[in-house]
């Protein structure tokens, strides 16, 4: 099993965005792919896809983002909104010298990447989510549209309220990080917390949570209160298509699918070229089934260029 701290290579360091430090790991050289974890996670997340892409000549770039890891986490719900989160994306492609990167995200990272490639479609020469299609603007605010679909009872719901699952949540890292929460607000269901997530080593696991018992989920948990604000900055793109190369991939048994279903890209991403679906999959796809995964990417980074894969 990979250790993500072990790979051969691997470099870290500080970049200065302004208003944030951001911690990124760097392997291998070539044409930049920028890989934009989800929650709750951190860079090595990628470990599996960054050693695939340095052996076959790209540079992998993953950060922590905002409120993560080694990153700076500020204060202040909005300081998450999405004009942050894609204005980080651009900050550090300007920090690297690098006028463009295709960039892949994971869940709340995919979300990340499609509307970066949304805002500012000059930076992104191509953009992958895992788990998370692209997301138009639905007719009402987020929040209501949850209400009157999914019931008062949507998890998503509850993490809008400042506090209440950061308590929980930093009371017991290891329950929350396996997802027991889903489905409880008000305890936890299943008896003691294992480690469910068993595609991840337990020494990579142990980072995950070492960072999440240090900087406390508030910042992570922030992600999610701007959904309406979020709703609301991105009116002005509204008409909008996402025009660059795109691929999706998802996993069988991600439950995300049955609120975001790849279906939502019809008619606003516009260069699709895949929408994959891996059979018995979950949610962490690309820790889960890295093989099928680096195969898809490496696939669709080759067609940028005209080329074929072996």
């Amino acid at each position: 099993m990979t250790n993500a701290l072990e790979l051969t290579g691997m470099s870290h360091r500080h970049v200065d965005l302004g208003e944030i430090k951001m911690h990124v790991a760097e392997l291998g050289t070539g044409p930049a792919v920028l890989f934009l974890h989800g929650h709750p996670a951190l860079w090595l997340t990628w470990r599996h896809q960054m050693a695939a892409m340095a052996e076959a000549g790209y540079r992998a770039i993953a950060p922590d983002q905002r409120g993560y890891g080694d990153t700076s986490i500020p204060s202040g719900v909005q300081a998450y909104d999405i004009e942050h989160l894609s204005g980080d994306v651009v900050r550090l492609l300007d920090a690297l010298d690098l006028e463009q990167a295709v960039v892949v995200g994971h869940d709340w990272g995919a979300l990340v990447a499609w509307y970066t490639a949304l805002i500012h479609p000059d930076r992104v020469r191509a953009v992958a989510g895992l788990s998370v299609p692209y997301v138009p603007r639905t007719p009402v605010p987020p929040t209501q549209h949850w209400r009157e679909t999914m019931g008062e009872d949507f998890y998503m719901l509850w993490l809008q309220e400042p506090g209440v699952a950061d308590a929980l949540f930093n009371a017991d890292v290891e329950r929350a990080l396996n997802g027991r929460w889903i489905l409880d607000r008000e305890g936890w269901r299943n008896g003691p917390a294992t480690n469910a997530l068993t595609f991840r080593s337990p020494e990579d696991h142990q980072v995950v949570t070492a960072a999440l018992k240090r900087n406390g989920w508030t910042g992570p948990l922030n992600w999610y209160r701007n959904f309406d604000r979020n709703w609301e900055l991105l009116a002005r793109y509204d008409g909008r298509t996402v025009d660059q190369p795109a691929l999706f991939i998802g996993g069988e048994k991600d439950q995300v699918l049955r609120f975001m279903p790849p279906s939502l890209m019809d008619g606003h991403v516009t260069d699709l070229r895949g929408a994959d679906i891996l059979p018995g999959v979950s949610h962490w796809i690309q820790e889960e089934a890295p093989d099928q995964v680096n195969r898809r990417l490496l696939d669709f980074l080759a067609g940028l260029s005209g080329q074929t894969s072996d």
